[in-house]
Parts: C-alpha cells; sequence; structure tokens
C-alpha cells in the first residue's frame, strides 16, 4: 500500500494528499444518514412524519459516533508522532490499546443506549406521532452501531499512518452498499423505517470489514494484541476529549434544540422538527467536509511534531486553514443556488421549504469563521494539547446551548435557528485569539522530549 511520506514531501502536496480523501470520505460518511432521510421523506402518506422521527434519532446516532473519535481521533495524533520519531514499538501499543478500548466502548455504549432507547428520544424532542418511526430506526440500528464505531474509530488509524486513500475507501464502500439498498428495503420489500435501518447497518458491517483487513494486512503498524496499559488508554482518552466534547455535546445541542422548537412552535412542533432535520442534514454537508480538512491533517501535524520539524508544522498549518477557508467561501456562496433544491429531496411541502430555506441560509453566515474553530481546534489535538482544544469545543457548545434557549424568547421560533449562527462567530473569534497567542509559545518550547508518555513540565 503506498504510503504518503509526511515528512519529506512538499507540504502542499501533502496537505491535499491528506485532506481531499478525508473530506470526500466525511462527506460520504454524512450521505449515510441523508440518503436515509432522503428516502423516508418520501415514503407515501407518512413521509414527513417520519422523517422527524428519524431526525431526532440523529443526536443519539452522533453521541455513539463520538466515542469513536474519543479513542480514533484520541489515539491517531499519538500514532503518528511516535512514527515522526521512530518508535514503532510504541505505535503499535498505541494501537493495540486504542482497539481494545474502541472494541470495548462498541459494545457497552449501544447497550446501555438499547436499555434506555425510549427515554432517550422523548428526551431529544420525539412527539407522540414520530416515537413510533424514531423507535423502529433506532432498535435496528443500535443492534449494528459496534460495527458504525469500530468502523470510524478504526480509520482514523488508517489515516494517520499516511494512507489517506484507504481511509476514503472505508467511507465509500458503505455509502455505495446504503444508496443500493436503501430503496429495496424501504420501497421494494415495504419495510420502510425498518428498512433504512436495515441498509445501513449492513453498510457499517462493510465498513468495518475493510477497516479491519487494511490494519491487519495493509498498513505500517498493524493491529496487535498485548502491552494493555490503563494509563496509555486514559493518554488516548484524554487526546481524544476534544473531537469527543464536539460531537458529543451535539446531542446535547440538539436535545436544546428540539425542545425549544417544541416550546415556541407549538402545533407546527411537528412541521418545525422536519426543518431542523433538513437543516442540520445540509449543514452537515459542509461541517463534515470540513472537519475532514482540520482532522484528516492532523496526521501531517502529529508526525512533524514528532519528527521536530518546527518549519513543517507551522507552514502547515497556515495552508491547512487556507485551504479551509477557501472550502467554506465556496459552500457558502453555493448554498444560496442549491438550498431550496436540496430541500426538495425531502420534502415539496411549500411552506417546510420557505422555512428550511430561511434557516439553512441563517446557518451560513457562519460557516467561514467555522473554519477557524475547527482548524485551530484539531492543531491543538494534534499537536498534544488537548486540555485547551477542549476549552474551544466546550466554549463554543455552552454559547450553542445559552443562546438556544434566550434568543427564541426575543425572536420566536426563529431564533432557535440564528443561535446556532451567533455562536459559531463568538466562539471561533475566541479560539481564534487563543490559538494566536498559544501557538508561537508551543512552537517556540523544546518539542516532543519525550511528552507522550511521560508527563515534562510542559502542560497540556
Amino acid at each position: 500500500m503506498k504510503q504518503i511520506d509526511l515528512g519529506n514531501e512538499g507540504i502542499n502536496k501533502v496537505i491535499l494528499k491528506l485532506a481531499i480523501p478525508a473530506m470526500l470520505g466525511q462527506l460520504v460518511n454524512v450521505l449515510y444518514g441523508i440518503i436515509d432521510r432522503m428516502y423516508i421523506g418520501n415514503i407515501a402518506q407518512i413521509g414527513d412524519i417520519a422523517l422527524g422521527g428519524v431526525g431526532v434519532s440523529v443526536p443519539i446516532t452522533t453521541l455513539l459516533t463520538s466515542f469513536s473519535y474519543l479513542v480514533g481521533v484520541g489515539g491517531a495524533p499519538l500514532l503518528a508522532m511516535n512514527l515522526g520519531a521512530r518508535r514503532e514499538d510504541e505505535a503499535k501499543k498505541i494501537l493495540s490499546n486504542g482497539f481494545l478500548a474502541m472494541l470495548v466502548l462498541s459494545i457497552i455504549i449501544p447497550v446501555i443506549t438499547l436499555i434506555f432507547l425510549d427515554p432517550l428520544l422523548l428526551a431529544f424532542g420525539a412527539t407522540p406521532e414520530n416515537l413510533v418511526y424514531a423507535h423502529d430506526y433506532m432498535f435496528i440500528y443500535l443492534l449494528g452501531a459496534p460495527f458504525a464505531i469500530m468502523a470510524l474509530g478504526l480509520n482514523q488509524f488508517i489515516i494517520c499512518q499516511g494512507n489517506s486513500m484507504s481511509g476514503m475507501k472505508t467511507m465509500l464502500i458503505g455509502a455505495i452498499i446504503n444508496i443500493i439498498l436503501d430503496p429495496v428495503f424501504i420501497f421494494v420489500l415495504h419495510m420502510d423505517v425498518k428498512g433504512a435501518a436495515i441498509a445501513t447497518v449492513i453498510a457499517q458491517f462493510a465498513s468495518f470489514m475493510y477497516t479491519l483487513i487494511v490494519l491487519l494486512k495493509k498498513t505500517q503498524v498493524r493491529i496487535n494484541f498485548g502491552n494493555y496499559d490503563l494509563k496509555l488508554i486514559g493518554r488516548i482518552f484524554l487526546m481524544g476529549l476534544s473531537p469527543f466534547i464536539i460531537l458529543a455535546t451535539d446531542s446535547i445541542v440538539n436535545i436544546c434544540l428540539n425542545s425549544s422548537l417544541k416550546n415556541y412552535a407549538g402545533l407546527d412542533a411537528n412541521m418545525f422538527l422536519t426543518v431542523s432535520t433538513i437543516t442540520t442534514s445540509f449543514f452537515q454537508l459542509i461541517t463534515m467536509p470540513l472537519l475532514g480538512i482540520s482532522s484528516g491533517t492532523q496526521a501531517f501535524i502529529s508526525f512533524n511534531y514528532g519528527a521536530n520539524n518546527r518549519d513543517r508544522v507551522m507552514h502547515g498549518e497556515r495552508n491547512i486553514l487556507i485551504f479551509a477557508i477557501i472550502f467554506c467561501t465556496i459552500c457558502f456562496i453555493l448554498s444560496f443556488l442549491i438550498a431550496k433544491p436540496f430541500i426538495r429531496i425531502f420534502t415539496d411541502d411549500p411552506i417546510i421549504t420557505e422555512y428550511t430555506t430561511q434557516s439553512i441560509q441563517i446557518f451560513m453566515y457562519g460557516i467561514i469563521p467555522l473554519a477557524f474553530q475547527y482548524c485551530f481546534v484539531d492543531c491543538l489535538t494534534a499537536l498534544a494539547k488537548p486540555r485547551a482544544a477542549a476549552f474551544c469545543s466546550l466554549f463554543r457548545k455552552i454559547i450553542i446551548i445559552s443562546t438556544t434557549f434566550i434568543f427564541p424568547i426575543m425572536m420566536g421560533v426563529m431564533g432557535c435557528f440564528w443561535a446556532e449562527m451567533i455562536s459559531d462567530v463568538i466562539s471561533s473569534t475566541v479560539s481564534t485569539i487563543f490559538f494566536v497567542i498559544a501557538f508561537p509559545k508551543i512552537m517556540h518550547r523544546q518539542l516532543l522530549v519525550n511528552p507522550i508518555f511521560k508527563r515534562k513540565k510542559e502542560s497540556d
């Protein structure tokens, strides 16, 4: 398997080789949910209600995904740093412990979620009308959730070794299978929402099998067993804290958003839940590829940090940010052209279309500042500064949650959507100021005496 030379190839060339497949991989990952929602929204008679029900389940699937990032994005930078420092034995130990941690979490978390499924769905905003659809979808999804968690988490250990194309293929395999099977199970076999969930589970299993084969046979550092170390697992969890917070608190944000929509939309609650589902689906089409840029290029930052290549780290982060800004600017312009065609994929209802168009445009006003937020937070994680990254991530979510409850009081139901945009601008500004101050200090310290397994005076 051809591997990117993270330490010697041209900086722009490496960044593009890492970022583009990671972007496409995250885009394909989003398609899992969007394809399901697209077909569900077009089911005769029950489409709009069922779509709202599946939309309520999205925070739970996001929460499950966050555990794959806790281990995958937590362990991948550590593995890359050790490869940069030419400590392959330590890199193998990280993968061994990461695999064990992910295996345990992928079993325990879905089981706990199954036990409390209906109370969770109600807490996340399900209504009496759409609860049955949310339950049917999530019950089947949770049976296959271990495959989804393992596939996403293990994929990070593939990408961090410079195998970005294999990382993209992981997502692509699952998406293609899902696209093929969704209409078969939903419409041909008349399984409706349950059919969408079954198609997703099969697709995720295929992705998991691919990652397992790659990490057992084709990467420089391969899955091995033994050398288990609880302290190292704790270090992996600490490194993955920021991406975990980003995704896990998305669930809390969705609870708050759905709660506010139900409180302020009154009899139109089901309609606005559908508006929210379509809006967040559109927004994820941009934010997940943006996450691909920032997290997919962590391997470059971590490897060169481990190899003590200061100039490559500094120039690389600058170029990653420029790439992210260009991407977000293009998406901002396109959003005004493609919002309505995107909405019509889900529904033909003119009222839903009008409100959703407004909410998408509101969300997109804050997309360019998010380029700074994502790039700086993921760079801090790649530099083994998990506490700083977690602070920036958590600050953003606190602002979003606060404004989601405050804005509707002043602006009515549409204030729920303005909360996201205002929060993105405020938090991105704070993160940028924090990073501009912290980054030069990090770069002027002694880079990597042995900070991975022995805590030095340098704090996180």
